[in-house]
């Protein structure tokens, strides 16, 4: 039993540092694409992408636990909304008017707010040396996007843009919660098909607001089709499905944690694809997040 138990961890451990790395991908692309693709226009075919990738492996099944579904249609509604309609929905207004580098910082605000929601509604205690390790991985964060000199935090100018980049984080905390809440009798993919269906659905309003204000999609060629595919299959079907089976597995809380391996792994991706360099305050960064995470997950 307990060698199961252990296996589960360790296979909650790998889909969740799987999800943050697939997503780490999403940023970059993201960014590539905020100068041709609107924001609302953008979220929805990437969920409409998804939607039409789970279809064949979900609908049968969907269909069949429909009285299951009908059930729990408030809940499921939320989750599509939270973790569907407004997350990413958010990102991208947010990268309309504001700097990556706040982008990147106020959105590793998330798993802190995980970490509060899980202590706040579902009492889980944080012992002193799980606190420390958070600590450091916290600090291994700014330093990360700081470069080592904290004191450049003094010097950043907030847009709008910033709060919601932070709205954002705070949803997607909201929606690792109702993840955790999940009822057993509605399997992971029945879950996936039906939070993406109600999420598009409630899209719709909002992308036809867009294109009734004359924004489009300013060119449409391979490099944005593949985008949208890579976000649509990997980023939200893929991803979504590893990060919840995570939750599931591990919990919210520690799976929050090793979503602060985001700016590692996109600093990582930024230096094999975009020839950004990496200096030795970034790989002592790295190594300070890492300190931390084993900390936390050791004891």
């Amino acid at each position: 039993m307990k060698s199961i138990t252990q296996n589960n961890k360790s296979i909650g451990t790998i889909f969740a540092i799987l999800a943050t790395l697939i997503w780490s991908a999403n940023f970059v692309i993201a960014r590539g694409l905020s100068s041709q693709v609107p924001p609302i226009t953008l979220a929805f075919y990437r969920w409409f992408t998804a939607l039409i990738a789970i279809s064949p492996f979900a609908v049968k099944s969907a269909w069949q636990n429909r009285t299951i579904i009908k059930e729990n249609i408030l809940y499921l509604t939320l989750a599509g909304f939270f973790g569907v309609t407004l997350f990413n929905t958010l990102i991208y207004i947010a990268g309309q008017s504001t700097t990556s580098f706040n982008l990147s910082l106020i959105a590793v605000s998330s798993p802190i707010f995980i970490v509060a929601f899980a202590i706040l509604f579902f009492k889980e205690r944080i012992k002193i040396i799980k606190g420390l390790g958070i600590f450091i991985v916290i600090l291994g964060v700014f330093l990360l996007l700081t470069k080592g000199n904290i004191s450049t935090l003094s010097t950043l100018k907030f847009a709008h843009g910033d709060l919601w980049m932070l709205l954002a984080a705070i949803v997607f905390a909201v929606y690792s919660m109702l993840v955790r809440i999940k009822p057993k009798l509605i399997e992971t993919r029945i879950f996936l098909f039906s939070t993406f269906l109600i999420g598009v659905i409630l899209l719709i309003p909002a992308y036809l607001w867009e294109c009734s204000n004359g924004q489009y999609i300013a060119s449409i060629n391979s490099k944005t089709m593949y985008a949208i595919l890579y976000l649509g299959i990997f980023a939200s079907l893929i991803a979504f499905y590893l990060w919840n089976e995570a939750i599931h597995k591990i919990g919210s809380s520690k799976s929050a944690l090793i979503y602060y391996l985001i700016p590692v792994f996109s600093g990582f991706l930024a230096y094999l694809f975009l020839g950004e360099k990496i200096v030795s305050g970034q790989f002592i960064s790295m190594l300070v997040i890492l300190i931390g995470l084993v900390i936390y997950n050791r004891f």
